[in-house]
């Protein structure tokens, strides 16, 4: 078996260097052209046929039992060499286009989330202890990408300024709809003068809302609800979508177009905010499908704007987000490695090696591969929003939109 694994790693390294001891003690050096270098040691017999047979998933396994173990570097080093490595020459790998593959059959099958399961899924991710999320997000909760206008702000800066942002979008001035931990609801609420209702499968999430509403004074104005979006039979003159698309599934994102199309009102603007990929659709890497996010999928926009058509909608802007979500992470590892004791106090160790994992793979795959954030505003009439972009910015500058009348009136 190490035979093999060293014939995949010679095929595989062409950029950077990565340094293998084996569990018979013996150190392989790994090299190609200038790039990252990274040492790790695999510790069995058993992670290095895993690795053969199942990389994808096995390892972030073999990092999460200790099987595989950094030398001298960190799991990010490692990651960061198997990503620069990415391409062509890897897809060409027998085992790897065949697991490719069978991934791509039964995505359908893995995204299928019906209300039970869509709950069981949120359920698995955004019910922990809700102290483990207040240890690596900004003050406010926000548990998705931030919006860094200059490139050096704070994370509380930047996730301040993706709400401005995403308001501004909205053209607030009506009530709307969203959730999460009840951030964005609040700003809205608090800074916009908007009524609010916010829906969610997490108890967790819902408890958190609830209370901050209550402390801050707002329960009269926002209000949240355990619900799946197919439920929601209320119409609303905006919606907002925020980290939340990605856990729809593709087989249901007709569902999803057609939900929100029944309820905004004939002048409402709706934004949907959400991980994509930006090198063509796929299938959902199978360690985060196990242990992250079960049932989810970052879609590619070729995926998406079909069936947003289909709704009846009008498309009325569409913004990519490259490297936002990469510096976003890269602060959340920091402030995840630096409450690494205290979280290991909440859970275990196997758990802080499984979340540095997911959060070192995952700003990495926005950094280095394909994916990217991508915000789509939609409206139920083409003069819903102004002509021009004009708007986004000034409303991002003053941080309190006004009453933006539509374009023919």
């Amino acid at each position: 078996m190490q035979t093999a694994l060293d014939g995949i790693l010679k095929r595989f390294i062409g950029t950077g260097q990565l340094s293998v001891r084996w569990p018979n003690g013996h150190q392989t050096l790994y090299s190609g052209s200038d790039g990252p270098s990274a040492a790790m040691a695999i510790h069995t017999a058993a992670a290095v046929r895993n690795l053969i047979v199942n990389p994808g998933l096995a390892l972030g396994e073999a990092y999460m039992d200790g099987s595989v173990t950094a030398e001298g570097c960190g799991i990010y080093d490692i990651l960061d060499v198997m990503f620069a490595n990415l391409g062509d020459d890897f897809d060409r790998l027998p085992v790897l286009r065949f697991r490719g593959f069978l991934r791509w059959l039964k995505r359908r099958i893995d995204q299928y989330n019906p209300a039970g399961r869509a709950q069981k899924n949120v359920a698995h991710h955004y019910d922990l202890n809700g102290r483990l999320y207040s240890l690596f997000l900004d003050r406010d909760r926000q548990y998705s990408c931030a919006y860094f206008r200059r490139g050096d702000e704070t994370l509380e800066e930047a996730q301040l300024a993706k709400k401005r942002h995403i308001a501004a979008k909205l053209c607030l001035d009506r009530p709307g709809i969203g959730c999460g931990w009840g951030g964005l609801a609040l700003t809205l609420a608090r800074d916009y003068g908007a009524v609010v209702t916010g829906i969610t499968l997490s108890h967790e999430q819902l408890t958190a809302a609830r209370e901050r509403a209550a402390a801050e004074g707002l329960d009269d104005r926002v209000s949240f609800e355990l619900l799946d979006y197919r439920a929601v039979d209320q119409k609303f003159d905006r919606i907002v979508s925020v980290g939340m698309f990605e856990h729809v599934g593709v087989g249901h994102f007709r569902t999803f177009f057609d939900t929100v199309a029944r309820g905004l009102t004939p002048d409402g603007v709706a934004l949907l905010h959400a991980i994509g990929r930006n090198d063509g659709p796929g299938a959902t890497n199978p360690w985060i499908d196990k242990y992250i996010f079960p049932g989810g999928y970052s879609p590619a926009l070729s995926e998406v704007l079909p069936v947003a058509e289909r709704s009846g909608l009008f498309t009325t802007d569409i913004e990519i987000l490259r490297l936002h979500y990469a510096e976003t992470l890269r602060h959340w590892r920091w402030r995840f490695n630096a409450n690494r004791d205290t979280i290991a106090s909440i859970y275990d160790e196997r758990f802080c090696r499984m979340f540095e994992f997911y959060l070192c793979g995952s700003e990495l795959a926005f950094r280095r591969g394909g994916h990217m954030v991508f915000q789509i505003q939609l409206a139920a009439r083409q003069d819903a929003v102004p002509l021009t972009r004009d708007y986004i910015v000034h409303g991002e500058e003053v941080g309190v939109i006004g009453v933006t009348s539509p374009v023919s009136s």
